[in-house]
């Protein structure tokens, strides 16, 4: 079993930046691939990157490729999202998610068996 908490989350204006946090409990996860996803109010939830067990494979989506950079330390058991250049668009919750085997379609949220809390992110004019 594994535990997500993601931190980090707050209101930023339009070009700034955020980094968030998913850290996770159990000795397990640094074999997990982690995906990111997000839900802004009214739209279904989203992908926007997922990183594999190593750290050496990495996915985005086409929405935040160059501005979003994700992250990992096995040694802490944490997985980063590091928000850069944001936009109005990127007001959403975002969600941290994991899981020891995703077939091949990194960016659905039904590949991945835990799911952390979420933490808000508000971008501002």
């Amino acid at each position: 079993q594994v535990q997500l908490v993601e931190s980090g989350g707050g209101l930023v204006q339009a070009g700034g930046s955020l980094r968030l946090s998913c850290s996770a409990s159990g000795h397990a996860f640094s074999s997990y691939v982690v995906g990111w996803f997000r839900q802004a109010p009214g739209k279904e939830r989203e992908f926007v990157a997922a990183i594999n067990w190593n750290g050496r494979g990495t996915w985005y989506a086409d929405s935040v490729k160059g501005r979003f950079t994700i992250s990992r330390d096995n040694s802490k058991n944490t997985v980063s999202l590091e928000m850069t250049m944001l936009e109005l668009e990127d007001t959403a919750v975002y969600y941290c998610a994991g899981d020891s085997y995703v077939g091949g379609d990194y960016a659905s949220p039904w590949e991945y068996t835990y799911w952390g809390q979420g933490t808000r992110v508000t971008v501002s004019s």
